[in-house]
């Protein structure tokens, strides 16, 4: 990667870290702009290996997170594993040609099942959940988590900047692989270190999105760059509206049978009255 495109993504994911929610946080990391700047910048194509590196980017995640969670690992150390984590993976997609088609169906199916496992896991959970014994505790808000979590903005740049030299250094190691490279995982793991578990969940939906997008860019890049783009763009904001559009219907409480979406009154006593 050349320096402008060191500087564009260090600005990108500068903009990203500084969102608090972590749903909005994934999904804002889940945009393809590194995606796009990388294919601008060094021509690389999408084949079957770009593909893969969708994998490769929940791969980092998981790998952060065993790590600094379970492992108790300082979470510089656990965000170096994760990059470890993701160069390795990478080398040995490099290693093997992997058709287009026969990737599209390996991550669709590996989508399908971490979705079915993470929603058992989910139910799981609930039934396991005590009932509250008592008046519930005050817990601290994601806000204040992310406060807590926040570097100071002198260390945060320093980590953006040395996550996007990394990248560079690695081009040649990476090769098309820096397509899909974690770039604002980088930070946004440090930063949401508290919340990765929750994060990696959410990204982990998204990343449909980004398998849309790098089919859309493979099936036309022979066209022309900016069409492949557009068509990349569009695949991606149309899986984007698929997987979050259920999620908006479903949270409106479900009305009771015969109310008619009239509200109910409370009953009144028999010595209530109207005072004026």
């Amino acid at each position: 990667m050349t320096w402008s495109a060191v500087l564009l993504v260090t600005a990108v994911v500068w903009a990203v870290s500084v969102i608090r929610s972590v749903r909005v946080r994934a999904f804002v990391y889940s945009l393809p702009l590194p995606m796009t700047l990388a294919l601008v910048t060094t021509g690389h194509r999408v084949d079957g290996a770009q593909l893969l590196g969708v994998v490769g980017l929940n791969l980092f995640f998981v790998a952060v997170a065993v790590t600094h969670r379970r492992l108790r690992w300082p979470i510089l150390l656990a965000d170096a594993a994760g990059i470890a984590a993701y160069v390795a993976f990478s080398a040995g997609v490099l290693a093997v040609r992997v058709p287009f088609e026969v990737a599209v169906v390996a991550t669709l199916l590996l989508w399908a099942g971490s979705m079915a496992v993470l929603a058992h896991r989910a139910r799981a959970r609930t039934r396991r959940a005590p009932a509250p014994a008592g008046p519930p505790e005050a817990e601290p808000t994601p806000a204040a988590d992310a406060r807590r979590d926040s570097l100071a903005p002198p260390a945060k740049l320093l980590v953006i900047f040395v996550g996007a030299v990394l990248t560079g250094l690695l081009g040649e190691l990476l090769r098309g692989m820096v397509v899909t490279f974690p770039y604002a995982g980088v930070l946004v793991a440090v930063e949401a270190r508290r919340q990765l578990v929750d994060f990696s969940r959410h990204f982990a939906r998204n990343s449909l999105a980004l398998i849309g997008f790098l089919t859309g860019y493979h099936y036309l890049q022979d066209a022309s760059p900016v069409a492949a783009l557009a068509g990349g763009w569009a695949a991606f904001a149309l899986v984007s509206v698929a997987l979050h559009l259920p999620r908006r219907r479903r949270a409106h409480p479900a009305r009771q049978p015969g109310s008619a979406g009239r509200p109910r009154r409370p009953l009144a006593g028999p010595r209530q009255r109207t005072v004026t």
